[in-house]
């Protein structure tokens, strides 16, 4: 089972250093999202992240940074909108709805399944889906090892996840709310339990 991060929204002084540090605990892919902000600011980031980091990491919007920085590929954000034009590479995306699973990964080298669990950090967007939904969805073939779980993931659904069948799951608010951007520097619980949830994942 896979682990993924998704970065915050929003760009502050640690965040090349926590990244580092994830991947150096056994982080397998990390999501550059940064919607609305200026591409400039991602460059930014990139440049102070060492090679073999950055070809893990996928990359919301802004797709000419996958070529720029030699990323691992890029992210499109529904089920449905073609790739860029003579785009060759690997290719994620986001899907709300169950139904929408079996075309999504013929297109893409896994999905995000969205509003899985409640969110912690959209705190108006609820669950989606009910455990009963999601077994059944697992036992059609629907859920397997390529599709990953978004939405409401800490210790306790990562392992509901995990048994469900998910190939990976997406760790947002769970991860980040252990850190204030603007008041702190010390950023160790947050690395703390990262451990706990790599632990979980096995």
């Amino acid at each position: 089972m896979k682990l993924v991060v998704m970065t915050q929204p929003t760009f502050f002084v640690e965040e090349d250093k926590i990244i580092a540090s994830l991947f150096d605990e056994g982080l397998d892919a990390l999501h550059l999202f940064k919607p609305g902000s200026s591409p400039m600011y991602s460059e930014r980031l990139l440049t102070l992240l060492a090679d073999d980091i950055c070809s893990k990491i996928t990359v919301h919007g802004n797709f000419y940074l996958k070529e720029e920085y030699k990323l691992r590929g890029i992210h499109i954000d529904d089920a449905t909108t073609p790739a860029p034009r003579g785009y060759r590479g690997h290719i994620s995306r986001t899907c709300t709805h169950l139904e929408d699973l079996k075309e999504a990964k013929k297109n893409a080298d896994y999905v995000f399944l969205k509003y899985i669990f409640n969110s912690q950090t959209e705190l108006d967007k609820t669950a989606s889906f009910t455990e009963a939904e999601l077994k059944e969805a697992s036992h059609r073939g629907l859920i397997d090892r390529h599709v990953y779980a978004l939405g409401g993931m800490n210790i306790d659904t990562v392992r509901i996840a995990k048994d469900l069948g998910f190939g990976g799951v997406v760790i947002s608010g769970d991860l980040w709310n252990r850190f204030n951007i603007h008041q702190e520097l010390d950023y160790q619980e947050l690395i703390d339990h990262f451990k706990k949830l790599r632990k979980v994942i096995g």
